[in-house]
């Protein structure tokens, strides 16, 4: 099994293992909301996966952008931590 993870780039694997936790995060809501079978619990289960997805999306980008800055310019880096920022601003306003 270690060889089959040596195929990959950590950083690739670190990224993936963020979003497979997001996905678990997903995947209890939905347990949760048929579990308690009510509106107003599910509202607030949905709410606080409002909360995590953001926090799981900033972290997966930045170590994106980690593995890549030996392979971009400073500007491109700027350029795309200014898309990362604007995707945040569009969805919390």
């Amino acid at each position: 099994m270690k060889h089959f993870f040596d195929l990959f780039d950590s950083t690739v694997l670190n990224m993936a293992g963020l979003r497979l936790l997001s996905a678990s995060f997903e995947l209890t809501a939905v347990v949760l909301m048929l579990y308690f079978n009510s509106i107003h619990k599910a509202i607030i289960i949905n709410g606080s996966l409002a909360l995590v997805g953001p926090i799981i999306f900033v972290a997966t980008m930045t170590l994106g952008l980690v593995g890549l800055a030996d392979d971009l310019s400073i500007g491109r880096l700027l350029l795309i931590g200014l898309g990362v920022g604007l995707i945040l601003f569009a969805v919390l306003k």
